[in-house]
Formats: C-alpha cells, sequence, structure tokens
C-alpha cells in the first residue's frame, strides 16, 4: 500500500541540531509511540516549501550512543506525522585514499555489523494496545531509494559539490572505532565508507513504506586507510562542526527536490504491498 502524507510533515530529516538551528521559525513537539519515546522532541519547519520533521539522532546534548538509539520509535515517530521521505545524514571514515575527508557519498548498498540493535517491527511481539504485527519478510535486496539517491546525486552536484554516486556503507556496532585489522579488512571486501547509525534507521523505513536516502559525510580516514594513531572522536566532531553548514546547505537543496507523496513509484513506496503486516499502513 503506497503511503501519501496526511500530517504536519512531508519529509523527515534525521541529524544533529546543526540542521534545525539555521530555521528562524520551528515548532517543537513530543510524539509517543508503541516502541518508547524517539531520541528526542522533533522540530517541524518549513523548507523549499516543504513540511520537515528534524529529529536529533542522537539528543540534542548528543547523549545517545549509537547502539542506545531507539531507531524504531524514531521511524514510527516519523511516519506518524506524515512523513513519507526519509533523510539520513551522517559522519562516516572513509575506507579507501580516494573517499578522504569531505567527501560526500551517497551510497547505494549497505553492511551490517551491528550485534544488538532491535531492527523490524515484524517481530511477533505484542504492542501496547494489544495488536500483534504479523511476521513478515521485506524486500530489502536495495536497502536505498532510487528516486531519492538520484535526486540527491544530481542535487549535490549541482551545489558544487563532487557527489560519489553509489557505495557501500559498512555499518559497526560501536561506539568504539574499528581496530587497524577491522578497517582493514572493510576495505579488503571493497565497501567504501564506515559508520555507526546508518542501520538498522534504512531496514525501518523499508518496514514501514517510507523512502530512506543516506547522505555520508566522511569526516577522516579510518584506522586501516591512514598511517597515523587512527581516528578520535576529537578529529570526527571538529571536521563535521566544520562543515554543517555546507552539508545543511545540499540537505535542504535536496529536500526541495523530492518527489511529493503522491508521486511516489519507488519500490520504497510499494514494499508492503501483498504483505500482510498486522499494522495499519494509513
Amino acid at each position: 500500500m503506497t503511503q501519501t502524507s496526511s500530517g504536519p510533515a512531508e519529509i523527515g530529516v534525521i541529524g544533529g541540531s546543526g540542521f534545525y538551528a539555521f530555521l528562524d521559525d520551528v515548532t517543537e513537539i513530543t510524539v509517543d509511540t508503541p516502541y518508547g519515546a524517539p531520541s528526542d522532541s522533533l522540530f517541524l519547519g518549513e523548507v523549499a516549501g516543504r513540511k520537515v520533521a528534524f529529529l536529533p539522532r542522537h539528543g540534542r546534548k548528543h547523549h545517545l550512543p549509537p547502539h542506545r538509539i531507539n531507531y524504531r520509535a524514531n521511524l514510527w515517530a516519523l511516519r506518524s506525522l506524515g512523513v513519507t521521505q526519509v533523510l539520513g545524514p551522517c559522519a562516516v571514515g572513509g575506507l579507501r585514499d580516494e573517499f578522504g575527508p569531505g567527501t560526500l557519498l551517497v551510497p547505494d548498498q549497505l553492511v551490517d555489523r551491528t550485534k544488538s540493535r532491535v531492527q523490524t517491527y515484524y517481530d511477533g511481539e505484542a504492542l501496547p494496545d494489544g495488536r500483534v504485527p504479523n511476521v513478515v519478510h521485506v524486500a530489502f535486496a536495495d536497502p536505498y531509494c532510487p528516486q531519492g539517491r538520484r535526486t540527491a546525486v544530481r542535487t549535490a552536484r549541482a551545489g558544487g559539490w563532487d557527489a560519489v554516486d553509489g557505495g557501500t556503507l559498512v555499518v559497526i556496532e560501536g561506539p568504539r572505532f574499528s581496530t587497524r585489522a577491522e578497517s582493514l579488512w572493510h576495505a579488503a571486501q571493497g565497501w567504501a565508507v564506515v559508520g555507526m547509525t546508518g542501520h538498522p534507521e534504512a531496514a525501518l523505513a523499508r518496514e514501514l513504506g517510507l523512502c530512506y536516502t543516506s547522505l555520508t559525510l566522511v569526516t577522516d580516514l579510518d584506522a586501516g586507510a591512514e598511517h597515523g594513531e587512527g581516528v578520535s572522536q576529537e578529529e570526527v566532531f571538529k571536521f563535521f562542526a566544520a562543515n554543517v553548514a555546507r552539508l545543511r546547505d545540499v540537505l535542504f537543496d535536496v529536500v526541495g527536490e523530492l518527489p511529493r507523496a503522491d508521486e511516489r513509484d519507488c519500490l520504497c513506496a510499494h514494499a508492503l504491498d501483498g504483505l500482510d503486516t498486522g499494522l495499519e499502513q494509513a
């Protein structure tokens, strides 16, 4: 069943406070979900004539480590507001020399190397309201929205970014960074970048019939791709802070170009067709 937007937002951006903080007028709201509380309040604003809901992935004070984020609540909360398109910007490490700091890569594949994250809505466990989701298997061969990816690459390049079209994002559990051996192994598989928050966001979005597009900003070369002491938190945070305004600009440009809810005809919009999930899809 194809979802259409009928709420106060049509596009969700899961990122830090650096994005909505640039808006002059936002409304902060609290959203409850059957899966508990999202990472923080949601902030509603308008970008390029589109209604947008911003959600700080780690909380506004960055108090949630990657493995403790309530990903199910985050995606459910966005969907409950009418969101049909989700942008998931994140900081990543480059696994090859050509993907050095400052690279904007729009991945087309992901590899899950997390260990403890709940990554499905359809686990057969009853919700507080008594509904029991059926166990269904949603197609995930291509984890990102093809329309969203094309839009992001085209828009970023038009805005002056030398955006990389495609590549595999490998998601690790965190919060520690990779060992040098792990990093070398990731690179040997041909994967492009490594991060801690790209999964299970994309999988949960697909289970809700939402379009999900990841934009990854390389902040450092991962341990196996550089020859110093390895990546540090200070290095990552400093680089990301210095580039958040530029990333915000491309995100806002992409928001304005994404297909509207009634224009979606991608694999994401039809992911639940023919499946009896036991959950409402309106």
